[in-house]
């Protein structure tokens, strides 16, 4: 089973659930930015989990990068935006007929959702979802990950494993 692990990640703590549900998938899974997920490295994907933040009560769009960049709040921590947003990616994505999964990392107060989003335009592309979207806890705007939080993507990951080959 080929399977990837797609994220967008401003300041690590997406990209860290990610690795975490890719180790749980299997040693073969990538966990791979919007920016490395393209081509060859999503041809013939039976697997697809994305997740991305959840910022402004949403998945976060392009103006909304660009806003929190500019913030002087953020001076001190700049966010990562060398990869194109969640939302510039599934634009994107050519069309597929694997399986699916979405994942959020979010504060534990935070209304809105990241996931539907994510599990919308994955399934408008083809992909089959099998499982009940995730969030995933952060402390703070920065993170760190509320404790606990990366064992429960690796085992969400394994879990999605399972599902993807029937069992």
């Amino acid at each position: 089973m080929k399977a990837v692990v797609v994220y967008e990640s401003l300041w690590g703590n997406t990209a860290a659930i990610a690795r975490a549900i890719a180790e749980g998938i299997g040693s073969q899974t990538r966990a791979l930015s919007t920016g490395e997920a393209v081509g060859e490295a999503m041809a013939g994907v039976d697997l697809v989990v994305a997740g991305a933040p959840l910022i402004g009560f949403r998945l976060p769009a392009d103006g909304m990068r660009r806003s929190i960049e500019r913030d002087p709040k953020h001076a001190g921590r700049p966010p990562d935006l060398a990869s194109p947003s969640m939302r510039a990616w599934l634009a994107a994505l050519p069309k597929g007929s694997g399986h699916a999964a979405a994942f959020e990392t979010r504060l534990k107060w935070s209304p809105g959702s990241a996931t539907g989003a994510i599990a919308k335009g994955l399934a408008r592309l083809g992909y089959r979802r099998i499982s009940q979207d995730r969030r995933f806890l952060v402390t703070g705007t920065y993170g760190p990950l509320a404790a606990g939080e990366l064992e429960r993507a690796k085992a969400w990951g394994a879990e999605l494993a399972r599902l993807a080959e029937g069992g």
